[in-house]
């Protein structure tokens, strides 16, 4: 697969974060469709059958094949590796994370609760987190940064997550430690803080991948002020607002 067929299936997968990597320079933008598509792969890998033991082996076939590409060894015969491959060893991407990127999906293949707060926030931090500072390793962020960026990634993943609450729970999930009203808001309040911390952090040339979550802020200041949208399904701008406040970012260099 090329990198721009890693593109496209990113364009249809994850719109955000395509969005995003278009407005990265184009070395740049190169080097992340195929992460974001290896993260759209291991997303949907839960999603597409009702057979446990099925999705556990989709998951188990990606995180082989990451630790084949980091062990040197060609890419299996698979659209997304090859070019994940070019970025893996590119980048010296460590392999911990990864895997620990991928394993955690293995969530969404069950029907457990989080078990509190904390399993919550490590999910978070496994799957946004994770992929936010490998996103951020390829645009060469320096390690120090790793905090700021996983402030950041924070504040995307708890808004995406109230964003996803209506379809999980129509799937059989049970998304929230606390659906109340108050648990949303100590949720939103929470992303917000996350931001809050990260904002005099310097990414520098890291800027454009801690811009794929331009659109946390707003949806977590909504969840705050109007928690019920939640359930509703009725967080987020209109597409002209998502479009144009992207493009105010990228076209003054900020996140």
């Amino acid at each position: 697969m090329t990198v721009a067929a890693c593109a496209a299936l990113v364009e249809r997968a994850d719109p955000d974060r395509f969005l995003a990597a278009m407005a990265a320079p184009v070395p740049l933008r190169l080097h992340l469709f195929p992460l974001f598509a290896l993260n759209v792969e291991v997303a949907r890998a839960p999603w597409v059958t009702d057979e446990p033991p099925i999705a556990e082996m989709r998951l188990q076939w990606w995180r082989d094949a990451v630790a084949e590409i980091a062990a040197g060894k060609p890419p299996r015969a698979h659209e997304v590796a090859a070019p994940l491959a070019e970025v893996i060893r590119d980048h010296d991407l460590p392999l911990a994370v990864l895997d620990r990127m991928i394993a955690a999906r293995r969530w969404d293949i069950y029907r457990d609760p989080f078990e509190d707060q904390g399993h919550f926030d490590e999910h978070i931090d496994k799957t946004a987190g994770d992929l936010m500072w490998l996103g951020c390793l390829v645009a060469g962020a320096a390690p120090a940064l790793e905090p700021a960026a996983r402030a950041v990634a924070r504040a995307h993943g708890i808004a995406n997550w109230l964003v996803a609450v209506p379809e999980l729970e129509a799937k059989g999930r049970l998304p929230l430690v606390d659906g109340r009203a108050e648990g949303v808001l100590a949720l939103a309040r929470a992303g917000l803080d996350a931001l809050a911390k990260a904002k005099g952090a310097r990414f520098g040339s890291a800027v454009p991948v801690i811009r794929t979550a331009w659109r946390a802020g707003p949806i977590l200041r909504q969840a705050l002020t109007e928690p019920g949208r939640v359930a509703s399904g009725s967080l987020g701008t209109s597409e002209f607002q998502r479009r144009a406040s992207l493009m105010a970012r990228a076209a003054a260099g900020s996140w």
